[in-house]
């Protein structure tokens, strides 16, 4: 039996992957584990959580599913990315994908154009319909700068395993990220020796790569990615 792991982002909880996780979930038979980290969920309380509680609590769920399961998948988006990456050094886990991955913080390039975009919507008053408006506005005022700085740390601290990793690997990025730069997938890729690799972009597609316009794309080449070779079928639709 296959289970699968998928850790969400910085701030973020399970939504944020959710699309992915049942589309995997309804075409296949494999466990799909979801956790939510400590702090994180629909309702933040990041006050006094360490960087090392979030990485324990999905290092503790990959040891459960690990004692349970034959094979173990690890799918990580953004700081859940980095921390899929030193389970993957760590335990040595079966495959390993890496969503809009957090190796690098900001590209302040893409959210100059952002916040232009809220701004004209604003201006139209259209701002209600604007997608990135509509989810960020609820955290503000909700994360402390201590918890930011402890999502710096989480990041230095894993990147120190990058090249660590052996397991096969999928890096997905999004071009019009505004919070990870795309660049970063060039880095993972430098960065992680795995002797399997596959590098893909989506044009359409902002950090929320699983909720974004090319979703349904992005689910169907996960799928191809993990599925092994020989139970191989084309992805569904």
């Amino acid at each position: 039996m296959i289970a699968c792991l998928v850790i969400h982002g910085y701030t973020g909880g399970p939504y944020e992957v959710e699309p992915l996780a049942e589309f995997l979930e309804e075409n296949t038979d494999w466990h799909i584990e979801v956790p939510t980290l400590p702090g994180h969920g629909k309702e933040l309380h990041l006050k006094n959580v360490s960087y090392k509680k979030w990485i324990n609590a999905a290092e503790n769920e990959l040891k459960k599913l690990q004692n349970q399961f034959e094979k173990v998948y690890v799918i990580g988006f953004s700081m859940g990315g980095m921390i899929a990456a030193y389970l993957a050094a760590k335990y040595k886990i079966d495959k390993l994908v890496l969503l809009a991955t957090s190796g690098r913080y900001l590209s302040f390039k893409q959210i100059g154009l952002d916040v232009a975009d809220v701004i004209g919507d604003g201006i139209r008053g259209e701002l209600k319909d604007n997608k990135m408006y509509n989810h960020y506005k609820k955290k503000l005022g909700a994360v402390p700068m201590k918890a930011n700085f402890e999502f710096m740390k989480l990041v230095r601290f894993t990147r120190r395993y990058l090249d660590k990793v052996e397991s096969p690997v999928l890096i997905a990025q999004g071009h019009l990220d505004g919070m990870v730069p795309y660049k970063t997938a060039y880095y993972l890729d430098k960065e992680i020796h795995s002797d399997q690799k596959e590098i893909v972009f989506f044009d359409r597609s902002r950090h929320l790569i699983c909720l974004g316009d090319d979703k349904d794309t992005l689910n169907g080449m996960v799928y191809d990615f993990l599925v092994e070779e020989k139970e191989k079928s084309p992805a569904p639709m």
